[in-house]
């Protein structure tokens, strides 16, 4: 059976013949029937039997490797990929709503409310009669929308003297990203460093702590200093990166890239030399290091 023929089986199936098919003009259209195919794939008698075992705990996972694989697409600048990424992560939010709604906490309608209200809401500049001045004047604006709103569900749920401006950032994020939004709730009340300089400063005194830790004799205790000062090391480069704005992850990813471009012309110069990379000593691959990068450069 055709792929076609196939996609008309299953809409038919879902009593959906003709809607949101890839001829349909009318994209509310193929919304229902994503939500319709999801419903069905959830469905305990007539559905799958992989997806009606899982929950919101086992989805998260797929949910931020979607993330992440949107990222990469958006990297690459493959905006064919792009968009089948983008389908998988629409699929995500899809089996949330999916699930909730099984329980009846909220449906996907209520999602897209809720961020539609978001939006009107925290763009009083577009939607009302504020104005702003510039991109950064409304970056400052948002920030303050949010702790507002972050200040008004405390007060609603009667919250404790141990209310703090740190409060609701998810523990689940990637630690550098926490660590970015720890930073930046504290700079939303006043807590920054005035500009990048003194964050080098502070980044040199923490590279310090580590050599002292690494100057330890071995025992539980250096590796537990090694473990706390790098921390410290890390936390201050995410400092770092906030005050030049500059992404991180964004960083990390092109680093991560330059490594392994490098890494693999290295491995092809010691074929190219009739040598296996791995039997090579540190100093000659070193040298095919630096052979890679002038390649690069051009030189």
């Amino acid at each position: 059976m055709s792929d076609a023929s196939t996609h008309g089986a299953a809409l038919a199936a879902l009593g959906l013949d003709g809607v949101g098919s890839p001829a349909s003009a009318d994209p509310l259209s193929r919304i229902d029937t994503l939500l319709a195919v999801m419903a069905r794939l959830r469905d305990p008698q007539r559905g799958c039997p992989w997806d009606v075992k899982q929950d919101f705990k086992s989805i998260a996972t797929y949910t931020i490797e979607e993330a992440y694989e949107v990222a990469e697409a958006i990297d690459r600048g493959d905006l064919g990929d792009l968009k089948d990424e983008l389908g998988d992560l629409l699929l995500q939010v899809v089996f949330h709503a999916q699930m909730a709604s099984e329980q009846g906490a909220f449906a996907f309608a209520d999602v897209v409310a809720a961020i539609n209200d978001k939006m009107i809401r925290r763009h009083p500049h577009v939607f009302g009669d504020a104005s702003v001045d510039d991109a950064d004047a409304q970056t400052a604006a948002w920030e303050e929308m949010k702790a507002a709103e972050r200040a008004a569900k405390r007060r609603e749920g009667q919250a404790s003297e141990s209310s703090s401006a740190l409060d609701d950032v998810p523990k689940a994020l990637p630690e550098w990203q926490r660590a970015l939004k720890l930073q930046k709730r504290g700079a939303n009340v006043g807590y920054d460093w005035p500009d990048a300089t003194p964050v080098i400063a502070k980044l040199e005194e923490e590279l310090g702590e580590v050599r002292e830790a690494l100057a330890m004799p071995p025992s539980p205790e250096r590796q537990d200093a090694l473990e706390d000062e790098i921390g410290d090391l890390l936390f201050v480069a995410m400092n770092l990166a906030r005050k030049a704005k500059v992404d991180p992850g964004a960083a990390l990813r092109r680093a991560n890239a330059k490594y392994e471009r490098r890494f693999r012309r290295m491995e092809a110069l010691a074929r190219a030399q009739g040598a296996e990379f791995a039997a090579l000593t540190l100093s000659e691959q070193e040298a095919l290091w630096q052979q890679a990068k002038r390649i690069e450069r051009g030189g």
